[in-house]
């Protein structure tokens, strides 16, 4: 709710000065968006508690509105917020109510001594080897593939393939480099020789097609889409579910379903959890290791297939 008026001019101040805290962290912009908004949630909720300082919350009122979250309507959708997105509100006042206590501003963190209840995480599901191979003979553009290069064959994550710019793609010595990624945490992705091949045939075949725009961003911008524009996360999830319609697919797999995909296959093939650590750009080990448990889940479906 990023609309919701703030009438305090301190809370309007902590809103705009959070936004920049997280973009000096090297959030992403989608979270740059999102965490100032669920920020400006709160606060417009606190206003209507008539609390009009952040050093008068309580954990009281972090309760009260975990429990207004619960029972708020979903804007976008029938029913309530889903469990995620609670979650994610929290997240964000607890990065909030730290950042305050850094700078001073509030003498104890309101929200520092409460739990609340973990959520149940969905298993997450990935594509077999086999429905990959449908995706790529699906395809009727080298773009298309290219695009399944970046995602399945680099193992990108949404905002970094956004980001990518032909500067950062070396056919030559089969390298993509990952200038930005999460957490502004840069990495070299080695591709294969198919994978290269597919990029490399959409940029010399291909590419040039779309050339329409003439401002510098379209012109470093390695995918573009059909306007000529930088191809950004809503244009590559419409062309995934357009293959997967063709090749009747379950609609729930996402880009980063690719992601875990070729995650969980790497570790089929014999890769080490640290080799692939290094490949999806993990901050941890401990992340990674999520993708064994796929990989075993995995590995069951194939032997009773």
């Amino acid at each position: 709710m990023k609309n919701l008026p703030l009438h305090t001019p301190g809370f309007q101040r902590l809103v705009r000065e959070f936004s920049r805290h997280l973009r000096r962290l090297g959030y992403n912009p989608s979270s740059c968006k999102s965490q100032p908004s669920s920020l400006r949630e709160f606060l417009h909720w606190l206003e209507q508690q008539g609390i009009t300082d952040v050093e008068s919350v309580r954990p009281k009122h972090i309760k009260e509105h975990y429990q207004y979250l619960l029972e708020r309507p979903n804007q976008q959708r029938v029913g309530c917020l889903s469990t995620s997105t609670v979650v994610q509100h929290l997240y964000t006042l607890k990065l909030f109510f730290h950042y305050q206590e850094t700078l001073g501003t509030i003498t104890a963190n309101p929200i520092s001594g409460l739990i609340f209840p973990r959520p149940v995480s969905p298993e997450r599901t990935v594509l077999t080897v086999e429905q990959v191979k449908q995706l790529y003979s699906a395809c009727e553009t080298l773009r298309e593939k290219a695009m399944l290069a970046i995602f399945y064959g680099c193992g990108l994550r949404r905002s970094e393939a956004e980001q990518l710019n032909i500067s950062d793609v070396q056919f030559r010595n089969q390298l993509l480099y990952v200038r930005q990624g999460k957490g502004k945490k840069r990495r070299v992705v080695p591709m294969s020789g198919q994978v290269a091949r597919d990029l490399q045939e959409y940029f010399y075949r291909e590419r040039s097609q779309y050339e329409k725009k003439q401002d510098e961003d379209s012109r470093q911008a390695f995918l573009l889409n059909v306007n000529g524009h930088r191809m950004r996360g809503g244009d590559y999830g419409r062309k995934l579910k357009l293959l997967l319609r063709k090749v009747n697919l379950p609609q729930h797999f996402s880009l980063h379903h690719l992601r875990h995909s070729i995650a969980t296959h790497l570790l089929e093939g014999g890769l080490s959890l640290e080799q692939v650590r290094d490949f999806l750009g993990h901050n941890s080990i401990e992340t990674t290791q999520l993708y064994t448990r796929i990989s075993q889940s995995y590995l069951a479906t194939q032997t009773h297939a």
